[in-house]
């Protein structure tokens, strides 16, 4: 660990994140950049941020020799995070010491020095920034002890302005800097009632106070979306406050205009409908044409026919199953993880893509590549959905890039295009349920918004994560990290 902070990179750095602010940036770009400062200016290996949401954390940001945790759950009673509402400002930790997962990962690659800060916007923590260093010996002095906390009073401040952060917008502690706010006692009696809150439900302050809440309190962690009298919608979230006593934080936002249920019903059931009438049309015709012509049909335009049928059978199977398996929340189920070669499972799934995506793939696979800890059969799935995702958003023909790599923990596969990129306000967002970055008259794109959710389901229920990034020189990139097997 260095001696001491490097001030002069600290305020150079500094300054180049506030032009990035003034010349308009806003969000994750401007986060990663500001942590990228902080690495460098205290000498560390790493840093991580993990903002906070109702049913747990997740690495929104990460540099250095943590990049890898991009888009990792963090769960709410994790110890690597669960101190940090309650506990000092700044807490330095070994990793080493910690049960967690997460922890365990960190110490086995050599991080084993944790300086954590949380966060806060009005009085609230919205994440935790975490600096690491590989070695544990040499306490940090109160110069960096200020600097990392200074740094996560920076991070707030981009909460603040409400401008590409935070990245999942409806977390009971995030949402609460532009939403409505109110402190509940253990009676439901409303103790505290902010501003939004009185732009949000058209109650006054005096209306509220020592009153019952005007709409229903879910359970302590959870969202609940609740229709007002007069046809309006809000999202509600409540946490428990941390420190003595019982009170409540409810906090809560209009969502009536993404949140139409009767529309999105129907747009869910109109984009189906054609996706599944295309391949059952194509099956038909071709089928009446075997029926009705085949003497006159070559036998070369009889294997035609059967390939095109047996290619939009396997694409009609497999969004039959993506709209099951969102339908039931399916996942691998009862079936314990086993090791599986990564490699050829890769290499299988390839195989059975439709055809113009599989000569678009070019596969890059180390012949060496460990095994991967989970369930080989969801393999097909993730990949089939990640090479639909970027044939989709990228020019016809163009290459779609699979490769893959391992390190001391886990072993992660990536899928890359170079079509239109993601923005980096839309990576959590594209893993939503039925979220399409553009809708109704706008959209180019077909599909039912159903995939990402898919994977990401899939993928966390084997301990594993994935996140999506824009790629250097235009395009998207996936990323699956799994457990080594």
């Amino acid at each position: 660990m260095p001696e001491r902070t490097d001030f002069a990179a600290l305020i150079t750095g500094h300054t180049a994140v506030i032009e990035m602010v003034n010349s308009g940036d806003t969000g994750l770009p401007v986060l990663t950049r500001l942590m990228r400062v902080a690495q460098s200016a205290l000498g560390a290996a790493g840093t991580a941020f993990v903002e906070f949401a109702p049913t747990g954390g997740r690495v929104i940001a990460a540099t250095g020799a943590v990049e890898w945790a991009i888009g990792r759950p963090v769960p709410t009673d994790d110890p690597s995070t669960v101190c940090v509402p309650s506990g000092e400002r700044v807490c330095q930790v070994r990793t080493d010491a910690l049960t967690s997962r997460l922890a365990g990962e960190l110490a086995e690659r050599g991080l084993l020095t944790m300086m954590v800060a949380h966060a806060e916007s009005g009085g609230l923590p919205v994440g935790s920034l975490h600096v690491l260093y590989p070695d544990g010996d040499d306490p940090p002095d109160a110069g960096q002890h200020a600097v990392v906390g200074y740094v996560a009073a920076c991070v707030a401040h981009l909460y603040g302005d409400q401008t590409g952060l935070p990245v999942h917008g409806d977390g009971s502690v995030v949402a609460a800097l532009a939403d409505g706010l109110a402190v509940v006692d253990h009676d439901g009696h409303v103790r505290l009632w902010n501003p939004a809150a009185v732009q949000v439900t058209g109650r006054s302050t005096g209306q509220a106070l020592n009153r019952p809440l005007p709409f229903p309190l879910p359970p302590s962690g959870q969202v609940l979306d609740h229709r007002l009298p007069d046809g309006r919608w809000l999202r509600i979230t409540s946490g428990e406050l941390p420190g003595p006593g019982t009170l409540r934080v409810v906090t809560f936002r209009d969502i009536t205009d993404q949140h139409r249920r009767d529309h999105d019903r129907d747009l869910f059931v109109a984009v189906t409908s054609h996706e599944l009438r295309t391949p059952v049309t194509v099956i038909k015709g071709y089928a009446d044409t075997l029926t009705d012509h085949w003497e006159s049909l070559t036998e070369s335009d009889r294997r035609q026919a059967a390939r095109v049928i047996g290619q939009r059978a396997n694409e009609l199977a497999r969004l039959v199953d993506r709209l099951l398996s969102s339908a039931a929340e399916a996942g691998p189920g009862d079936e314990a993880p086993a090791p599986y070669d990564l490699g050829e499972a890769l290499h299988t799934a390839a195989a059975d893509l439709p055809a113009e995506l599989r000569q678009r793939l070019v596969l890059r696979l180390p012949a060496d590549l460990p095994k991967a800890l989970g369930h080989r059969a969801s393999v097909a799935t993730i990949l089939t959905e990640l090479c639909t995702n970027a044939g989709k958003y990228s020019p016809a023909g163009s290459p779609i890039d699979v490769t893959a790599e391992a390190d001391g923990s886990t072993v992660s596969f990536r899928v890359g295009d170079r079509g239109i990129g993601v923005r980096p306000e839309h990576v959590e967002r594209a893993f939503d349920r039925f979220w399409q970055g553009e809708s109704g008259d706008r959209r180019r794109f077909p599909g039912a918004g159903l995939g990402l959710y898919l994977v990401r389901r899939i993928v966390e229920q084997q301990n594993g994560w994935v996140s999506l990034r824009p790629r250097a020189g235009g395009g998207t990139v996936a990323e699956v990290r799994l457990p080594r097997g």
